[in-house]
């Protein structure tokens, strides 16, 4: 008689996302480099592919929305865990209690933009492999402490001799919890403990140690997150076409008419800049529209694109585009605005939308830039595929 199966263990990511977040407010799904704060957290811990489930815990019905678009399954937190003074591990536990069948959580910290799959697929078989009972993120610092006295009292160094002071390169640091992530068991989370049992650790080297907190972190944490941030899964080859919706992406929303019955448009030259460059890089840029207008006629001359004209369905085109150039859908961008350009943005790899996009488009998109449509949306769009393709063909490099 053959040995029963051994049942595989049921690991959770588990992203904490209040509603009622004092320093910022909603901060979770605050847009940070073009996409929802939650959404770099939720997509590192999809990727992995270390997690049974990933949960976001929320007491908030519009960050449950978009962290379900984004792949999570949620939990509703209760009054009592979602009030200011309750503690993570009541949240934890809450979660716990309505999930009997979790033997171990992985709490991702929402404030921690530049985590990477590879982060918490390490600490993963430190756990699964290597039977550490909890395992958390750390970064690296060198700083020398000094203890904190009263005004008059001479203070002295915790972790440094004044009369040695090490040069940098001469010392190895001192290791922090950043709060990134926590791995823990769940009778250790049920004695009301993240780290116990067996304790491992997770170096994350700086760059990717990021945490928000005020508005002062918000701009620092966003350049940190274009530079460093996981992007998702690409292609080596990354992206090779891009499609705009002319009205309210190119063009701003307005139809303007002259006397003599002639309408204008509004166009940013700064777009025009940002398609040149993609455009350099060997990408296809075209313009989609739904009726035909001498405006867009003439900017797709000026860009030296080419536009097409699709009343009724955007995707049988766009789908007729991909399969002539012989791409699939991660290898496809589509910036858009309204109704028409939904099935679109739903299928490409990396879908844009400009501030003032409906609501849906903005949801559904992994990009939404700062400016309006015909105000410098699309050349956002363009400098974060820019980003991409870079990272794209730094992966390929590495591989050759």
């Amino acid at each position: 008689m053959s040995a029963e199966k051994k049942k595989t263990p049921n690991y959770a990511a588990l992203i904490l996302a209040r509603g009622g977040s004092k320093g910022i407010k909603l901060k979770n799904i605050k847009t940070l480099a073009g996409q929802p704060l939650i959404a770099w957290g939720l997509r590192a811990a999809i990727d992995s592919e270390e997690f049974t489930d990933v949960w976001v815990s929320t007491d908030h019905d519009e960050i449950a929305k978009i962290a379900k678009e984004w792949g999570a399954k949620i939990h509703r937190r209760s009054p009592h865990s979602s009030r200011d003074e309750a503690s993570s591990i009541e949240a934890v536990h809450e979660f716990l209690n309505e999930n009997q069948d979790v033997d171990a959580v992985a709490l991702v910290q929402c404030t921690s933009p530049c985590l990477h799959p590879f982060h918490l697929q390490r600490a993963s078989h430190m756990m699964k492999n290597l039977n550490y009972d909890s395992v958390f993120s750390v970064t690296r610092r060198h700083l020398f402490r000094w203890k904190e006295v009263d005004m008059n009292e001479s203070t002295t160094s915790d972790n440094l001799n004044p009369a040695k002071r090490p040069r940098r390169q001469d010392w190895s640091g001192e290791l922090y919890e950043n709060g990134s992530f926590y791995f823990t068991r769940r009778d250790i989370l049920l004695k009301g403990l993240f780290q116990g049992g067996k304790i491992g650790y997770c170096e994350m080297q700086p760059e990717y140690s990021v945490d928000i907190d005020t508005d002062i972190d918000w701009p620092i944490a966003e350049q940190r997150v274009i530079r460093f941030g996981y992007f998702g899964k690409t292609k080596p080859q990354g992206v090779k076409l891009v499609v705009f919706a002319a009205d309210g992406v190119l063009m701003d929303n307005q139809i303007n008419f002259i006397a003599e019955g002639e309408e204008f448009r509004s166009f940013n030259l700064s777009d025009s800049i940002g398609i040149n460059m993609l455009k350099d890089r060997g990408v296809e840029v075209r313009i989609m529209t739904e009726e035909e207008s001498v405006c867009h006629t003439k900017l797709a001359t000026r860009l030296g694109v080419t536009i097409a004209v699709e009343p009724n369905s955007k995707l049988n085109l766009l789908n007729t585009w991909r399969k002539d150039l012989g791409l699939d859908w991660s290898q496809v961008a589509y910036m858009g605005r309204d109704i028409p350009d939904m099935e679109c943005m739903k299928v490409v790899g990396i879908g844009g939308a400009p501030a003032d996009a409906q609501h849906f488009i903005i949801t559904t998109s992994k990009f939404v830039a700062k400016e309006a449509g015909g105000r410098g949306a699309a050349r956002e769009f363009c400098d974060h595929l820019l980003v991409v393709i870079d990272k794209a063909q730094s992966a390929m490099e590495i591989r050759t």
